[in-house]
């Protein structure tokens, strides 16, 4: 070919793609700051403040300053757990519902600078901003609309307040990604010793469009969180999930903070008006601000793991809450958690299938280079496959040239031109014909789905439905590796002993006779029946790489099978849920203590002590604090209490409870609640069970 007319072919291919047209927005569209917002993904909230000394959640605004006095406040160490995470940056409750402000704000004596840590001289927010700095952290920043302690919270001088102090944490602290207001607003509160309930109209007392204004002025990068946004908007709960169906636009203009139609945040709408994305926060424990008594509660591997694909997994970002302690230190076991989350997500991400794999699809835009199938592998989130304009179904297919394994399918649109999917179905080629693997709805930034294990030459991403042609820009195909953990064993009224594992395809191996289980013990397959005492053991083994869980041990005294309660409560069925096997359930009474809670065993029975799990909810549990045990042979005569006193410490540590005494022959309890351990004066029972002899 002569060089005249490579030239021309040149000229002609490098003309054709220019004249390939892009696809038309899909409007909404999301603005700069909130495609920088989308990347980061994955970050951190801090909830310290009063309430950490006052073993609150919400404080009234009455606490003193002097309460405030972390021992060994470290925000470096924050910053490495976060970083070491793989977090991107965090979050300060700078100011909570109690007023109490974390810096020392010229506006108000109701902070730090009037606390005897760093003798008054400390300023947390620059900790943090200079901890983020220094870990290459975002920085972002909470501050209540509400505050309860400062007297003029109702009128317009507060919201002076309210924006001067918004003033204060936008200029002096360097750049914030995201500034948080929550819908929290008015109630009862100190008020600068006003003791009442204060109400406000939540829609026009704080003027919002006005103090979005300073964010705008101060940090034009930064973007603003409410439950309706006006950049991002909150997910409709605290448990750690979006809906499947997962929408950024949201008809923006119907919501307000603390509005009654909060279920619609858990997905969007299709139709929406404004882009407004979902961020998931959730806490790493039950409680936002650190309890002892949550110290057993911290959320598992496997919980985390489910709160991952279903916020990042669906289209939202991932706030992870964690309640620093008194020291001013994250909790140990908090860290140990979130980074066994950061290293089984390096695992489940650590090889993408995808890559070099021959790609190509049903129609390519203009059937340019610019908008190939081939873009989808590339790994440049600045290319996409596209199709013309009026087809919606299409597909694409990853030719992976050998047989693969897989169960993570990723997929991302590029949504600077707007969200388009809404219903699409994966298909694998297996045995020689195309099975369909998922059948799921919108795409977004990013979606990840978990399925089980299968193993094909080719995936098909087929578009089923869309709002205009689909603009694709990444897939990704991973095997990630069985989870590990540790079996749940239990055992239910009935006498059926269940072993749950966290992952399918895994082997339980265990023993019922007090030996370690190993692979030549017995293969649990389906719930088995035990009626006399016992000690089950598990163990949880991968065949394919021979990783095995550490053991779980359970000691079963006799089963349960003939016990019921006395009649003495109105709704037996529910009163039963003490001795239901599922530490999960709970009864729990408002009566004013003592209150009595009998049982009949059905037979006669020698007891050696008792064991007692309180209320594990996180809302007003039950938990008894002062006790007196009873044991009766014919349910009338009840003599004296073998064993009484108290739970020590109970109300810090709410887990199981064992007391012994000499043994005694009887077929009737009665555990007596004589005081509770909480405020709240409710008593209550996770599970009840008896030690024989």
């Amino acid at each position: 070919m002569t060089n005249r007319l490579l030239f021309l072919v040149i000229a002609f291919i490098t003309f054709s793609c220019a004249q390939v047209v892009p696809p038309e927005p899909v409007l909404p569209l999301p603005s700069e700051r909130q495609l920088a917002w989308h990347n980061l993904e994955y970050y951190a909230f801090v909830h310290f403040n009063m309430n950490t000394f006052s073993d609150m959640e919400w404080g009234m605004g009455d606490e003193k300053p002097e309460t405030f006095n972390p021992t060994e406040l470290d925000c470096r160490q924050w910053a490495r757990v976060c970083k070491n995470a793989g977090m991107k940056g965090i979050i300060l409750t700078a100011k909570h519902h109690d007023g109490f402000c974390l810096w020392p704000s010229e506006y108000t004596e109701h902070s730090v600078k009037n606390s005897p840590w760093k003798k008054g001289k400390g300023d947390v927010v620059r900790d943090l901003a200079d901890a983020c700095k220094e870990y290459d952290l975002k920085l972002g920043l909470y501050l209540s609309p509400w505050d309860r302690n400062h007297a003029e919270y109702g009128n317009e001088k507060y919201i002076e307040y309210f924006r001067n102090q918004l003033r204060e944490l936008l200029t002096n602290y360097g750049d914030v990604f995201e500034v948080w207001f929550d819908g929290a607003n008015g109630g009862t509160g100190y008020y600068g010793g006003a003791n009442e309930e204060r109400k406000i109209e939540r829609q026009t007392y704080y003027d919002w469009q006005t103090t979005y204004k300073i964010v705008r002025e101060l940090q034009p990068n930064a973007c603003l969180f409410s439950d309706a946004g006006p950049d991002i908007r909150w997910c409709g709960n605290e448990e750690g999930w979006v809906n499947q169906t997962n929408w950024s636009a949201l008809r923006r203009n119907e919501f307000y903070p603390g509005s009654p139609k909060y279920k619609e945040l858990r997905s969007g709408h299709e139709d929406g008006t404004h882009w407004v994305p979902a961020e998931v926060d959730v806490s790493i424990r039950p409680g936002w601000y650190y309890h002892k008594y949550e110290d057993h509660k911290v959320k598992t591997l496997p919980h985390l793991l489910d709160i991952y694909y279903s916020s990042i997994g669906r289209n939202a970002s991932l706030l992870i809450n964690f309640p620093v302690d008194t020291r001013g230190l994250i909790h140990e076991k908090d860290e140990e958690q979130i980074l066994k989350l950061a290293e089984t997500l390096k695992a489940d991400f650590r090889h993408n299938l995808a890559a070099g794999s021959k790609v190509e699809a049903s129609n390519v835009r203009g059937n340019s280079k610019k908008y190939k199938a081939a873009n989808v592998t590339d790994s440049k989130p600045e290319t996409s496959w596209a199709t013309d304009d009026g087809v919606v179904k299409a597909s694409v297919t990853l030719d992976l040239g050998e047989e693969t394994e897989i169960n993570r399918f990723l997929v991302q649109e590029d949504i600077a031109l707007g969200q388009r999917v809404k219903e699409f179905t994966v298909e694998a080629f297996i045995n020689n014909i195309w099975e369909e693997v998922a059948s799921e709805t919108t795409i977004g930034r990013k979606r990840i789905l978990r399925l089980p294990n299968f193993t094909t030459s080719k995936i098909r991403l087929n578009i089923v439905d869309a709002k205009a042609c689909p603009l694709i820009s990444n897939i990704e195909l991973y095997k990630a590796p069985k989870v590990i953990v540790d079996p749940k064993i239990s055992r239910s009224k009935d006498a059926m002993v269940s072993i749950h594992t966290f992952e399918k395809g895994l082997d339980i191996y265990y023993s019922i006779d007090g030996s370690d289980p190993s692979v030549s013990s017995k293969n649990y397959s389906a719930p088995f029946v035990l009626k006399n005492k016992a000690t089950v053991k598990a163990m949880v083994v991968d065949s394919e790489t021979n990783k095995q869980s550490s053991l779980a041990v359970v000691e079963f005294d006799v089963a349960k099978t003939k016990w019921k309660m006395a009649a003495q409560f109105k709704n037996l069925e529910r009163a039963e849920l003490i001795f239901d096997g599922d530490e999960n359930t709970a009864w729990t009474l408002r009566n004013e203590p003592p209150i009595d809670f009998i049982i009949d065993f059905g037979e006669n029975l020698t007891i050696s002590g008792f064991k007692y799990l309180p209320d594990q909810g996180r809302w007003n549990p039950g938990v008894i604090f002062a006790y007196e045990l009873y044991i009766s042979k014919n349910g009338k005569s009840w003599g004296e209490p073998v064993s009484l006193g108290e739970f020590s410490n109970i109300r810090n540590s709410p887990i199981w409870q064992k007391k012994e005494f000499q043994a005694t022959t009887g077929r009737f309890i009665k555990l007596r609640a004589l005081t509770s351990a909480l405020e709240s004066g409710k008593v209550g029972i996770a599970e009840f069970d008896i030690i024989t002899r």
